[in-house]
């Protein structure tokens, strides 16, 4: 039997709609997404909007989402890949030891890293994106850089090699063909 389990990687001020649409997505397809975040609890998630005459986008109040397992419990060779959502759940999960193990121990066995937005952080902090083509928010650009990540500009997504990243959850139509193109790739490896 092929692995239908996808990891989420979240927490607090994770943003709503890309977590939520993940899951909705991956279940859609057959899969089963996994929230994981630093504890199991009901997180508050935001809303980040883009709204005309603001500089950068806009924080509010989001979903409250229950985590399913803590990053304690992830064990990697129990999923089919990762994903990192963005929101502002990245700028501290960074800096997590668990998450960065946990996202490394994906890559380097193989598997698909999937990232959107401020999720990219994370994969920075984890040194995944040296010579990579790396698709994020666009105030993230001088980290994906500085890391020696070639940002992307003019494609809402990306996919090199077993990353696949996106913008902003207004590129989810993008990323997430790029995404269900790489795992039903995986499916015909599996059988």
């Amino acid at each position: 039997m092929t692995n239908k389990k996808i990891l989420l990687i979240t927490g607090d001020a994770g943003e709503s709609f890309e977590i939520l649409y993940a899951s909705h997505r991956l279940r859609e397809s057959g899969y089963q997404p996994v929230i994981a975040a630093p504890s199991v609890k009901r997180m508050n998630l935001v809303i980040h909007d883009f709204e005309p005459g603001w500089d950068t986008y806009v924080e509010r109040k989001g979903y409250l989402v229950e985590s399913d397992i803590s990053f304690d419990e992830v064990k990697p060779a129990d999923y089919a890949a990762v994903l990192c959502p963005g929101g502002r759940a990245p700028e501290y999960l960074r800096n997590d030891p668990r998450v960065i193990r946990i996202i490394q121990e994906f890559y380097n066995s193989g598997k698909y890293v999937f990232s959107i937005c401020h999720g990219v952080q994370i994969l920075v902090t984890a040194g995944l994106v040296d010579q990579k083509r790396i698709a994020c928010y666009e105030h993230v650009k001088f980290e994906v850089e500085s890391c020696g990540g070639i940002y992307v500009d003019g494609m809402e997504a990306v996919k090199d090699g077993r990353i696949v990243t996106g913008k902003t959850w207004q590129s989810h139509p993008e990323f997430y063909q790029l995404v269900m193109n790489c795992l039903a790739e995986m499916q015909l490896h599996l059988v």
